[in-house]
């Protein structure tokens, strides 16, 4: 694997930072989707959020005929049960470590680090949060499921059982049944971990009700 960052969009705040949101998107999206919600959470000023926006890797990806697009993993089947190919899972958890670490070196805390991510994004999310030995602040998923590693829960750490974990997914979710979602969060809690689930009257996308919610939860873990 490249020893280079990621490349990403970043959102400053009005004051030098203390605390970082790291925000993966989906399928085919790149950095710049999710960045303009950053305004439409609200958050105060007082806060000094940085948010992150990587773009995922070009690969071409199998069920859209093998065409070439953003993905932090190939999907080769419509199948959920070996859904994610997993080397690709690994290889851009990787790259988000790194991304991780580097917040870290440049005097962030992890506690201080929200890893979140949307679809796709979503299962990296869970991929790296749940196999960190170091603490972070929280762990945000949406519209997602978990790969076939983290159903087994083999290499999962303790260190973030307190964290909180806020998992939403749309009821109406015709990219991603709402089933795989609630099973991810069941697997959560099932481990003993700390997660929130909500759902929402959309479909595989955000929702108003659900933006007002996560800024309130991430005034709650980095406020």
């Amino acid at each position: 694997m490249s020893n280079e960052l990621l490349p990403y969009v970043e959102v400053n705040p009005s004051k030098t930072a203390d605390a970082v949101v790291i925000w993966l998107h989906g399928l085919g999206d790149s950095g710049n989707g999710f960045a303009p919600i950053v305004p439409q959470l609200g958050l105060p000023e007082n806060m000094a959020v940085r948010f992150v926006f990587p773009h995922a890797p070009i690969i071409p990806v199998t069920i859209n005929n093998g065409m070439e697009m953003r993905a932090w993993y190939d999907i080769k089947t419509l199948s959920f049960e070996d859904r994610a190919d997993m080397e690709g899972v690994q290889r851009s958890a990787a790259q988000v470590e790194q991304l991780l670490q580097r917040e870290i070196a440049n005097g962030i805390p992890p506690e201080r680090i929200v890893l979140a991510g949307f679809s796709q994004g979503g299962v990296i999310s869970y991929y790296v949060a749940l196999r960190q030995t170091e603490k972070l602040a929280g762990v945000l998923t949406l519209s997602t499921y978990m790969c076939d590693a983290d159903q087994t829960r083999q290499d999962w750490q303790d260190s973030n059982k307190d964290t909180p974990f806020f998992a939403s997914h749309g009821a109406y979710d015709e990219m991603v049944p709402i089933a795989l979602g609630k099973s991810a969060y069941m697997n959560l809690k099932e481990a003993g971990f700390n997660a929130r689930w909500e759902q929402y009257p959309m479909q595989h996308n955000v929702h108003m009700q659900q933006l007002q919610e996560i800024a309130s939860w991430l005034q709650d873990v980095l406020g």
